[in-house]
Formats: C-alpha cells, structure tokens, sequence
C-alpha cells in the first residue's frame, strides 16, 4: 500500500486514502467525471475518475475511506491519481486518515505550557489558560489547505509564532512581552470554532459566517480579555490596521511562520 507521500510519477499504486473532496464534473466534450481530493497522514493528492463514472461513484462518499488502484501522472507540475477503480474500505476509520503532525505533540505541548508560564501578569496568563483549555489545539490544522495544514498543525503553528515573539521581546525592551505572547498563544483559537471535525475540516454553519478571527475575539471577550490583546488578535491578519506595537509584531510573527513552513527550499 502507497501512502501519498510515496506516490511518484508514472506508478501504478494502489492505497487507502480518505476522500476529503468529491465533485461531479463534466469534460469540454460533455463526459461525466470524478474529480477527488485524496487525503492520508502524509498529504494530500488530486485524484481523476474518467472511466466507469457512474459505476464508482455510487461506491464512496465524501468523506468515506476508499482503498483505490490508480496510475500517478503530473498535471500542472503537481502529482494527480488517475483512478482505475475504487472501493470503500469500510474497515477503515476516516478520522485516522487525515494529515499529520510531524513533530512531536507531546514535546510540543511542553512547549505551550512553557510559553504560558512566561506570561507573568496573572490575570492575563489565566485568561490565556482558560482560554486554551477551551480549544483543542492538537487536533486541528492553523489552515484548511495553507500552511501547517494538517492535524495538530494549529498547536505547532501557535507554538511557533508565539516562540517568535517571545524572542522578539527579548531583543526590544520597550514590547510588553506579557501582551505580545498572550496575543500569539490566543491568535487562531477560533479556528477550532471555525472547522469541524477530522479528516475534513469542513468549515462549520459559524465558521462560514464569521471566519477564525472573529470567532477568537468573541470567545476571548466572553472571557474578559482586554482590549489591547482582542486589538492584536483582530489584526494578525492585517498589519495597517495595527495601532500597537505588539499587534505588528504578532502579524509578522505570523506571517513569518507561514512563510517558514510552507515555502520550497532548494535541495
């Protein structure tokens, strides 16, 4: 069985995979095809049903794990699976499919818990105590498709920016390091609002509405955060909205751990 990381061009593989996208497309000739999204706990590939349409698509849903035989070719400089046949392997959880950390969890946990110790303002590290307590950082990615986009990403994103900015505080004095890692350890809580469950990560009814942002500063001011940290959290994403200096930091922090780890480095 291949695993999608193993998948190389011009095989012939066969493998369980969980369907992560299912649509039902036409050719420019008017033929009915399958076009998948194919996840597992190395990645995710895109997959082609060209032949026998209607056959195999009655066999799988999305979100059900298939065990598929297919040739791998390159379209657009990406790994596509041309499938030959699919079936669903029922004896297969869907959750355990999606992608994974590749870090250690436990070692990264140790991690948050350091960071929030360092918070020496009391009521503030609390906050940020309850406030990640109520969000299961280990079990969502920090991005749907992005950066660090697989199960447990979220924490290692979170722990990664907050790192940042810790350090960042180090060096300049004049940051108040207690608002600066409070801010990057709550920045993207509301993604655990805004996704629903492994392997999809299907954006939830709020989190179509509202997105991650939002849905943060709204479980931080039920939790009575102040101002300053929900005005740093609100413009990690936008840096000309920033009126503070640890709100820029934290937007570039951000920024720099995405860009970290998701863009290609030369072999």
């Amino acid at each position: 069985m291949a695993t999608i990381a193993q998948l190389e061009e011009n095989r012939t593989v066969e493998g369980v995979y969980a369907v992560a996208r299912k649509e039902r497309l036409r050719t420019k000739g008017g033929s009915p095809y399958l076009a998948l999204e194919l996840i597992d706990s190395t990645g995710r590939v895109q997959a082609r049903i060209w032949n026998d349409v209607e056959l195999l698509d009655q066999r799988f849903a999305e979100g059900d794990a298939v065990r598929v035989l297919g040739r791998v070719e390159k379209f657009r400089d990406k790994l596509q699976l041309d499938v030959r046949t699919l079936e669903a392997a029922a004896d297969v959880d869907p959750a355990t499919m999606a992608p994974a950390l590749r870090r250690d969890a436990e070692e990264l946990e140790g991690f948050l818990e350091f960071l929030v110790s360092e918070i020496n303002n009391e009521p503030l590290r609390a906050l940020v105590q309850r406030a990640l307590g109520q969000s299961p950082l280990r079990a969502y990615p920090a991005t749907p498709e992005g950066h660090h986009s697989y199960a447990g990403g979220l924490l290692e994103h979170t722990v990664g920016v907050a790192t940042l900015c810790r350090e960042t505080a180090q060096l300049h004095p004049r940051l108040r390091p207690d608002l600066l890692i409070a801010a990057a350890l709550v920045h993207d809580i509301g993604r655990t609002q805004e996704l629903g469950p492994p392997p999809l990560f299907t954006p939830s009814e709020d989190g179509k509405l509202l997105g991650h942002v939002h849905l943060a500063l709204r479980a931080l001011e039920g939790l009575g955060a102040p101002a300053e940290l929900l005005h740093a959290v609100a413009c990690h994403h936008d840096v000309r909205a920033a009126r503070t200096a640890e709100a820029a930091v934290l937007y570039h922090a951000n920024q720099l751990d995405a860009v970290a780890a998701t863009r290609p480095v030369p072999q």
